[in-house]
């Protein structure tokens, strides 16, 4: 019986399947991108739209090519330590992974023009120069952990510097984002620095340490959230406190005081509590998915856990942009990107994402 399964043509010689396509790319992990962007531009206060959309595409594809480049530039070390990988396997031409990834490159600058003209293509160029860089030179080197940790703070300022109706100055935007790209950026520090001992294990002082730092990153990004909403419930209890005659004066002032700003307030009051809650929330799944993985290879520093580290750090990052993105006053779709991140934990068992 024929194979039924899809088919991409490469040139007259070669079919490749679209399933081994997605294994190159490591398709699922591709969710751990769209927050970038998404925190970076509610740091910003720009709403979710379609411009922002166009730019999370771009990401999407830059990241994709990084992932074709890598098995790419690193098809006679795969051939050893991961020869089920498709090029060394053969399942993936060799040049078919490098014209993957130079179309995926040109689709991201093209959709990064389109949705946000130069100032979008502004963040995607230095992008993609990070990633091919990193994948054909870097890797191998020092400086190789600061080229990703890059590459993902550009994603988050790619997000605040979207155009549009509103939006604020470039200056101003990159000024609003810096902390949550920050963050992101030390994230995927922790991950480079795992990922570097993902075949033969590593010293425990390997994992402990970017556990203390992952520790960091999540109390850097909840504690203003939390000391905001204790400054909010100490100002509440001071007004209940105060004497009636200073809440609601007699005679014609008393009109300011209708109930009608009094349920504005209780509205942003319950607004506070939704983003504080999220916040919380999404910080504690953050802990307790990639907090989790780098404490079981503390115990265990075989180069199993660290990969399962690695990997658990990579969809780890989305309950960490959920937090950043309540952080940012978008505590609703902070909320769905947690809603997302069990999905792609599903798919990451069928494709992995290391």
């Amino acid at each position: 019986m024929k194979d039924r399964k899809a088919v991409v043509r490469c040139g007259s010689r070669s079919a490749v399947r679209l399933a081994d396509l997605a294994l190159l790319v490591r398709a699922p992990a591709a969710l751990s991108v769209p927050g970038d962007v998404i925190a970076g531009a509610a740091a910003a206060g720009r709403p979710l739209g379609v411009r922002t959309l166009g730019v999370i595409g771009s990401s999407v594809c830059l990241y994709w090519a990084g992932m074709a480049l890598n098995d790419y530039a690193d098809a006679a070390v795969d051939a050893v330590e991961r020869p089920e990988r498709p090029v060394p396997s053969g399942r993936v031409p060799r040049r078919t992974a490098l014209a993957v990834a130079g179309g995926l490159t040109a689709a991201g600058i093209g959709l990064a023009a389109a949705a946000g003209g130069r100032r979008s293509v502004g963040a995607a160029l230095p992008l993609a120069g990070l990633v091919w860089a990193y994948d054909l030179k870097l890797k191998s080197t020092s400086a190789g952990g600061f080229a990703m940790a890059g590459a993902r703070v550009l994603d988050v300022l790619a997000g605040a510097v979207v155009p549009g109706a509103g939006a604020p100055s470039v200056g101003v935007a990159l000024r609003r984002a810096a902390v949550p790209a920050g963050l992101v950026g030390v994230h995927t520090g922790t991950l480079m620095a795992l990922s570097r001992h993902e075949i033969g294990g590593a010293p425990v002082r390997v994992p402990a340490a970017t556990l203390a730092v992952s520790a960091v990153t999540a109390v850097a990004t909840a504690v203003p959230i939390a000391r905001a909403a204790a400054e909010s419930a100490a100002k509440g209890r001071l007004a209940s406190a105060a004497p009636s005659w200073l809440v609601a004066p007699r005679g014609g002032a008393a009109n300011r005081y209708s109930p009608a700003p009094l349920k504005g307030v209780a509205v942003a009051a319950r607004s506070k509590k939704f983003r504080t809650a999220v916040t919380a929330a999404a910080t504690l799944a953050y802990l307790g998915t990639y907090g989790a993985a780098q404490a079981r290879a503390v115990q265990v520093p075989s180069g199993e856990n660290l990969r399962r580290a690695v990997g658990a750090g990579i969809l780890g990052l989305m309950p960490l942009q959920a937090a950043l993105t309540a952080r940012g006053g978008s505590p609703a779709v902070a909320a769905a990107l947690g809603v997302v991140h069990p999905l792609a934990r599903r798919l990451a068992r069928r494709i992995s994402p290391t």
